[in-house]
């Protein structure tokens, strides 16, 4: 099969990018699978495919750019140019812009795959319904958020116009089933990135590390953690350091500039900046906690299961998705009322002052994060994508008869 993904890709700092390197990765290495060709945003380093793993030819096409409104024509033209037996398009609703005419015409490339009768998957990381648009930095203006709700529901309209649309919580196949009729959702769990030896669950000399990862200024803020870390270092006497790992959201530029000039006068708070591939494992590996410090949710945490693979304790806030994925997929934590910095310090301190907790609940989370590997994930999309062809098939044999 030639597959073209349609995303974006490290060294992109477009969301997903890290999801669709991992997910290349394993489509490399299938047999089923005879090129890749990724169709991703431009970036003024080169695509990071270098991979130490024999596996098939991968070709790069940047063929568009966050926000603007050419994309729809420059990837449907790389895709006439390459000719795939299917594409599988990455997405989450602001991929292609954070302005909405940009994202819109992003968003109809499914559509024209299927005009196009080419087999395509949409990967659809998030549902609007589930997105608290206020938290998460779209707009917190009542009207707004209405005409926001309907753009979102025309948006899924239209990606739903994809052979099959995989989402990767069993409430979202739920909510577009009920509300748009929709039979071609399927559930394919996140998958976790990598999966590493079972960890020894000792930590390094020196001060606990209590760490959170991901882009931050929205519904991510990191505020209440590094307050609730004094706390905590107040009660216990522990020697505890703030890891922050990570970058701004796009929506908030600056922000993490200020939490560190706003905070200086806190010991032991240390912010990494971007966080290359290689140096998640050490990241990981280093914490003794790693925290959600998150006041809403948009969907499957990826941190969580990388969190999980690499055998970490983890402190959650109790809300929506997060609440329903370790319920769904085996994972344990800590969890916090998002709003309390007082609770998010208990949740805190009930790890780090308790080993064994900390080794139970990271136990736990190395057996949740191994039952669903990437090389498992791509090959439920290969399976998909077979179905797909052969309905296809089947469906122009019986018309031409």
């Amino acid at each position: 099969m030639k597959l073209v993904i349609v995303t974006a890709y490290p060294p992109s700092k477009v969301t997903l990018n890290e999801y669709a390197y991992h997910l290349v990765k394993q489509f490399r290495k299938n047999e089923k699978v005879t090129e890749l060709i990724l169709l991703t945003d431009k970036t003024e380093g080169a695509k990071d495919i270098e991979f130490n793993e024999s596996g098939c030819k991968i070709t790069v096409k940047e063929c568009w750019s966050f926000n603007s409104y050419k994309n729809i024509f420059s990837v449907t033209k790389a895709i006439n140019q390459t000719k795939p037996d299917s594409v599988l398009f990455n997405l989450q609703f602001m991929k292609f812009g954070d302005k909405k005419i940009a994202a819109a015409l992003g968003l109809m490339l499914p559509l024209v795959c299927k005009l196009k009768k080419i087999p395509n998957i949409v990967l659809l990381h998030n549902i609007l319904e589930e997105v608290d648009l206020g938290s998460a930095g779209f707009t917190s203006n009542k009207l707004m958020q209405k005409i926001y709700g309907f753009i979102g529901t025309s948006l899924t309209k239209l990606i739903l116009q994809a052979d099959t649309v995989a989402v990767t919580m069993q409430k979202y196949v739920n909510i577009l089933q009920d509300k748009y009729g929709a039979n071609n959702v399927k559930l394919i769990p996140h998958g976790t990135f990598e999966i590493p030896a079972e960890p020894d669950y000792k930590l390094p000399e020196g001060p606990l590390q209590v760490m959170t990862f991901g882009k931050f200024g929205t519904y991510k803020k990191v505020e209440g953690m590094i307050e609730a870390v004094e706390l905590v270092r107040a009660s216990t006497g522990l020697n505890l350091e703030v890891v922050v790992a990570g970058t701004d959201n796009p929506n908030v530029p600056g922000y993490l500039s200020k939490v560190k000039e706003d905070y200086k006068h806190v010991p032991q708070v240390r912010f990494t900046g971007y966080v290359e591939e290689y140096e998640v494992p050490i990241l990981f590996n280093e914490s003794a906690v790693v925290v959600f410090p998150y006041k809403s949710t948009t969907g499957s945490s990826g941190v969580l299961h990388q969190a999980g693979s690499y055998g970490k304790a983890v402190v959650m806030p109790d809300l929506g998705d997060l609440a329903l994925l370790v319920q769904d997929e085996g994972y344990r934590g800590e969890f916090f009322e998002p709003t309390s910095v007082e609770s998010l310090a208990k949740a805190i301190e009930a790890i780090v002052t308790n080993d064994a907790y900390r080794l139970e609940l990271a136990k736990t989370n190395y057996k949740a994060a191994t039952a669903h590997p990437m090389s498992q994930i791509a090959e439920l999309y290969l399976h998909t994508f077979s179905t797909i062809i052969e309905k296809k098939s089947t469906g122009i044999a019986t018309a031409s008869v």
